[in-house]
C-alpha cells in the first residue's frame, strides 16, 4: 500500500469519524447542550473556509487542467470547467432537495417535532451522494497537489460534526434510538470513505480528474453557499458574531495555506 492511499485513508476515516461523533454528541446531556451553543459558530466557520478553500485553490486547480486539456489557444476552454462546477451544484440541489426534499443541514430537530422514519431514511438517502464527493472532493484535489487536498480535507472535516449532529437529530425525531443514529451516522460517513477510495482507483486517469474535480468543486461550493450560509445568517440573525466566524473561516483558510507553503516548500 503506498504512501498516498493511506494518506487519503487516513483523511477519509477522520472525516467519517466526525460525522459518527456528530451524531453522537446528542446523547451525553451536558455535551448536546455546549455544543448546540457552537453549532452555529461551527457552520459559519466551515462555510467561509469551504467557500475560500473552492475558490482559491480548487476551481482553479481544475480550471488549468482544463486549460492544458483543449488549449489555451481554444477561447472556450473555460467552458468546460464551468458546465461541470454547475452540475456538481445541480446535482447537489437534485439529491438534497428533491429526492430527500427533508434534508436540511444544520437544522436542530427536537423530540416534540416527530417526522416519519421514511423521511428519514430518504433525506439520508439523498446525503450519500454529497458525502461520496466530501470524499472525491479530497481525494481528486490531493492528486492535484497534496498542499490542496490538506486543505479540501480540512474544509469537509469542518462541516463533518454538524452533518451527523443534523443526522442524528432527523433519526431521533424519526422515533429511533442510540443504535439506529450509529448505524446512520456510521452509514454516511463509510461513503465518504468509499468516494476516496474509488476515486483513488480511477482518479490516476487524466480524463477522470478532469471531470471529477470541477463536479466536486460544485458540490463543495453549493455545500458552502447553499446549505451552511443560509443556516448562518438563520442562527446569526442580528448577532454579527456569527457573520464574523464565516470571515473567520475564511481567515483560517489563509492562515492554514500560508503554513502549509512554508512547511512543504521547505
Amino acid at each position: 500500500m503506498d504512501n498516498t492511499l493511506i494518506q487519503l485513508l487516513a483523511f477519509g476515516t477522520i472525516a467519517a469519524l466526525a460525522n459518527v461523533l456528530g451524531g453522537l454528541i446528542l446523547f451525553p446531556r451536558g455535551v448536546q447542550k455546549n455544543y448546540k451553543k457552537i453549532l452555529k459558530y461551527v457552520l459559519a466557520l466551515g462555510a467561509g473556509f469551504m467557500l475560500a478553500v473552492t475558490f482559491i485553490d480548487v476551481l482553479p486547480e481544475a480550471i488549468k487542467i482544463w486549460q492544458k486539456r483543449v488549449g489555451a489557444e481554444n477561447e472556450n476552454f473555460l467552458v468546460y470547467p464551468m458546465m461541470l462546477l454547475l452540475a456538481g451544484y445541480l446535482l447537489t440541489q437534485f439529491f438534497e432537495h428533491t429526492i430527500a426534499p427533508h434534508f436540511h443541514l444544520g437544522e436542530e430537530v427536537h423530540p416534540d417535532h416527530l417526522i416519519s422514519p421514511r423521511s428519514a431514511y430518504t433525506a439520508i438517502g439523498g446525503l450519500l451522494i454529497h458525502t461520496f464527493f466530501d470524499g472525491v472532493s479530497i481525494s481528486a484535489a490531493a492528486q492535484v497537489d497534496f498542499k490542496v487536498g490538506i486543505l479540501v480535507f480540512i474544509a469537509v472535516f469542518l462541516h463533518k460534526f454538524p452533518e451527523g449532529f443534523t443526522i442524528g437529530s432527523m433519526v431521533l425525531a424519526a422515533g429511533k434510538n442510540r443504535k439506529e443514529v450509529l448505524l446512520a451516522t456510521t452509514l454516511v460517513g463509510a461513503t465518504t470513505l468509499l468516494g476516496v477510495f474509488v476515486f483513488y482507483l480511477v482518479g490516476d486517469v487524466g480524463f477522470t480528474l478532469a471531470y471529477a474535480l470541477p463536479v466536486a468543486s460544485g458540490v463543495t461550493l453549493y455545500v458552502a453557499a447553499s446549505d451552511l450560509i443560509p443556516e448562518v445568517n438563520h442562527h446569526g440573525g442580528k448577532r454579527p458574531l456569527v457573520s464574523f466566524a464565516v470571515f473567520a473561516g475564511v481567515a483560517l483558510f489563509f492562515l492554514i495555506h500560508y503554513a502549509l507553503h512554508l512547511v512543504l516548500e521547505n
